[in-house]
């Protein structure tokens, strides 16, 4: 499938039988509903049965409904408005058990996380940080908050690092104006994807940096960009993502990184423990 598949549907829609077109129809409408529909539920909804439903992926050239179900997820999740993400994750999840169904799904996005990852290529990943001249951190929106935790933790072991304030474009170029070869340029984003973020990438790529990335996945826009990529799965939840898997993935970076340089960290941490008690930062437990 070359286009987006609302693209695709419409335009096979004319050689369509008559039940095919009225699916054809809702999806085209309601293509934020569909996407999370089963089978089952769509054909109720267009007046298929479920069968005519998973005969009409195949005409689309999916191999089954669950592959047109993730094609159609991919495009819902990068175009939706604020407004439609409420009214989906109210329709997928309900009113009821909404603690349970929430945190059951983020444990999903965790498994799905560590599927889509391997270990050779996850040590690579921690080897280009570590070998880096300068390490330049970059999320935007909601993604800031992933680059703060990571950009925060480098930089309590490395002294060459700088967390990209991306709050307008002008500051984004002019943090990055000394970017280049031997440098590392780690990027976070996810549905809906900053173009803020994609500007900074293709701009550290043309300055000659290496550019490592942590995204949902091989279709994303900063992905033609990337000479490493690390895929966390996030999903909507709400009129917000759920970052919990993409923060389990930084966690991972983090640890490794601190067992790469166990000596260097222990001393680094040994100074800090001395400063947090000489000047009380920390709250002392006090028995009694």
């Amino acid at each position: 499938m070359n286009g987006n598949i609302l693209d695709e549907i419409t335009a096979k829609m004319p050689q369509m039988s008559k039940g095919h077109r009225r699916i054809s129809e809702y999806i085209l409408s309601h293509y934020d509903k569909a996407a999370y529909m089963t089978a089952s539920k769509l054909g109720k909804v267009s007046g298929a049965s479920e069968s005519t439903v998973v005969r009409y992926a195949c005409e689309l050239g999916f191999e089954g409904y669950p592959e047109m179900q993730r094609a159609l997820r991919k495009y819902a999740d990068a175009v939706l408005t604020s407004v439609q993400r409420i009214e989906v994750t109210d329709e997928r999840i309900g009113t009821s058990d909404i603690l349970s169904k929430t945190l059951t799904g983020d444990i999903a996005k965790i498994k799905a996380t560590l599927d889509a990852n391997d270990e050779e290529n996850f040590n690579a990943f921690i080897d280009d940080i570590i070998s880096a001249r300068h390490i330049y951190v970059a999320g935007a929106r909601a993604t800031s908050l992933l680059s703060d935790v990571l950009a925060y933790n480098l930089g309590l072991v490395f002294e060459n690092i700088t967390h990209i304030d991306t709050t307008s474009e002008s500051k984004i170029f002019e943090q990055m104006l000394r970017v280049g070869e031997g440098d590392v340029f780690i990027a976070m984003t996810f549905p809906r994807y900053s173009t803020r973020i994609i500007k900074a990438v293709k701009f550290a790529k043309d300055c000659g940096a290496r550019i490592i990335c942590i995204t949902d996945g091989e279709n994303s826009p900063i992905a033609p960009f990337s000479d490493r990529m690390l895929y966390a799965k996030s999903d909507m939840a709400s009129y917000m993502d759920s970052l919990v898997a993409p923060l389990s993935l930084i966690d991972a970076i983090i640890i490794a990184i601190s067992r790469k340089k166990k000596g260097e960290v222990s001393k680094i941490f040994e100074r800090l423990e001395e400063v947090w008690d000489r000047y009380d930062i920390y709250e002392k437990s006090r028995g009694g």
